[in-house]
C-alpha cells in the first residue's frame, strides 16, 4: 500500500541497485545540510482552524504565467534515465498530465528532442555554466528548438561537491556489471534488463560531443572538467542576452545573491541547496526563505526546492512565500518505483496532504497561504 512519498523511497531502494538509489538518496560530505533540510521543515507547526468553509479548496496557480493545477514542479535530475528507463520521458508525461511544469536536467539520459518528441507540454530545460560557452549556447538553441517554456540555469555547481556514498559503491556512469555489485544487480533482474542492457545509457544531451563518440566513461570524465570555477554575474547575464524566454535562476542561499540574480534578469529563483548535494553545513533551505522573499520584495518568482517530502513540506514553504516548491529525491524515488504511474501516484499523494493541509488551517486557496497558517 503506497500512501507517503516514504513508502515510495522504501519501494525504490528494493527496486533498484544500491549505487542508484544512494544517488538519489544521499548529499555531500557528513550529509548536514541534507539532514537540515528535512528537520527544518520539520520543526516548522500549524495553526489549526476550525468552522471555515473549506467546501471549495483550489490548488491552481500560475508558475512563470502558465497555469499549473498545484504549486509543484519537477526538478531537474541529472540520470532519471537510469531509475527507471526512459525515466525523462516518464516524469515530462506524467508531470503534462498532471498540469505542473517539468524541468529537463543537461546531464539527463534521454535528450532533450528525445523528452520533446515524447511530451504532451512544452516543458523546462536546464543546464550549467561550463568552460565550452559554445556549448551552453548550442543547448540554448537546442532549447528553443524544442520549444522549452524557460531556462533554468544552476548556479551552485562550479565546483562539484563530495559525495562520499557515490565514492564507497564506486558509482560508474553508467552502471556497469562488476564483482563487486554482481549480488546486487542479480536481485533487480527488472532493473537490469531495462536499464543496464537498455536502449538509453548515455547522457543524451552530451552524445557526440567529443571527436564524435558517444562513449560513456569518456563523456563522464569531459564533464568533470566542464563545469566552470571562474562562472561570475557576467556570465549569467551572457545567458540571459541568448536566452529569449523565462530564466530561472537555481541555486541561490544569500540575500545579497538574490538581488543579484534580479539585477541579472531572472524571472524567477529557485532558493535551494542542491538537495544537500554541494555546500555540507550550508543552511536548511527553509531557514534562508524568509530572508530571500524579503529581499526580492515581489519582483520575481521565488520558488523552493529541499527536503519536499510532503504535501505538508509544499503548505511551510508557501507560507514562507515561496510560489511552489520543486521535488527532486522525491520524483527519483517515485520514478524508481513505478515509472510515471509512480510519479502519479506520488503528485496525488502530494496533492491530497496539500488539501487536507489548507482545509484544516483553514484556507481555501493557494494564494490565500501566508505565515499566519504556521504557529
Amino acid at each position: 500500500m503506497i500512501q507517503s512519498i516514504g513508502d515510495l523511497r522504501e519501494l525504490a531502494r528494493r527496486r533498484i541497485p544500491r549505487a542508484i538509489f544512494d544517488y538519489a538518496d544521499g548529499g555531500s560530505y557528513e550529509e548536514l545540510t541534507l539532514r537540515r533540510n528535512a528537520s527544518d521543515l520539520d520543526a516548522l507547526s500549524f495553526r489549526q482552524r476550525v468552522m471555515v468553509d473549506v467546501s471549495a479548496i483550489s490548488l491552481a496557480t500560475t508558475l512563470l504565467g502558465s497555469a499549473a493545477s498545484m504549486p509543484l514542479a519537477i526538478a531537474p535530475t541529472g540520470l532519471a534515465g537510469f531509475f527507471h528507463a526512459d525515466g525523462e520521458i516518464h516524469g515530462a508525461r506524467a508531470a503534462a498530465a498532471f498540469g505542473i511544469p517539468f524541468c529537463l536536467s543537461t546531464m539527463s539520459i534521454c535528450s532533450i528532442e528525445d523528452v520533446r518528441a515524447a511530451s504532451l507540454q512544452p516543458f523546462w530545460f536546464q543546464q550549467y555554466l561550463m568552460r565550452d560557452r559554445g556549448f551552453n549556447q548550442e543547448l540554448i538553441e537546442r532549447a528553443i528548438a524544442a520549444q522549452c517554456s524557460a531556462l533554468v540555469l544552476t548556479l551552485d555547481l562550479q565546483v562539484i561537491g563530495e559525495r562520499r556514498r557515490d565514492q564507497r559503491n564506486g558509482l560508474t556512469i553508467p552502471p556497469r556489471l562488476t564483482l563487486r555489485n554482481a549480488f546486487d544487480l542479480a536481485t533487480k533482474p527488472a532493473w537490469t534488463k531495462s536499464v543496464l542492457f537498455g536502449k538509453h545509457r548515455t547522457f543524451g544531451n552530451l552524445a557526440g560531443r567529443i571527436g564524435g563518440t558517444s562513449e560513456i566513461r569518456t563523456l563522464a570524465e569531459w564533464t568533470a572538467t566542464q563545469f566552470d570555477a571562474s562562472a561570475n554575474w557576467t556570465d549569467v547575464e551572457w545567458v540571459r542576452s541568448r536566452w529569449p524566454g523565462k530564466l530561472i535562476l537555481k541555486g541561490i542561499l544569500a540575500a545579497e545573491d538574490a538581488r543579484s540574480a534580479l539585477a541579472a534578469g531572472a524571472d524567477a529563483i529557485v532558493v535551494s541547496n542542491h538537495g544537500g548535494r554541494q555546500l555540507d553545513g550550508a543552511p536548511s533551505t527553509i531557514s534562508v526563505l524568509p530572508e530571500i522573499v524579503a529581499a526580492i520584495d515581489g519582483r520575481c518568482e521565488v520558488l523552493f526546492d529541499g527536503g519536499i517530502r510532503s504535501g505538508q513540506d509544499i503548505a511551510k514553504a508557501l507560507a514562507l512565500g515561496a510560489r511552489a516548491g520543486l521535488i527532486g529525491k522525491s520524483f527519483l524515488f517515485a520514478l524508481a518505483a513505478g515509472g510515471e504511474a509512480g510519479v502519479t501516484t506520488a503528485l496525488k499523494i502530494l496533492r491530497d496532504e496539500l488539501k487536507f493541509t489548507l482545509a484544516l488551517t483553514g484556507t481555501s486557496q493557494v494564494a490565500a497561504v501566508g505565515p499566519h497558517i504556521l504557529s
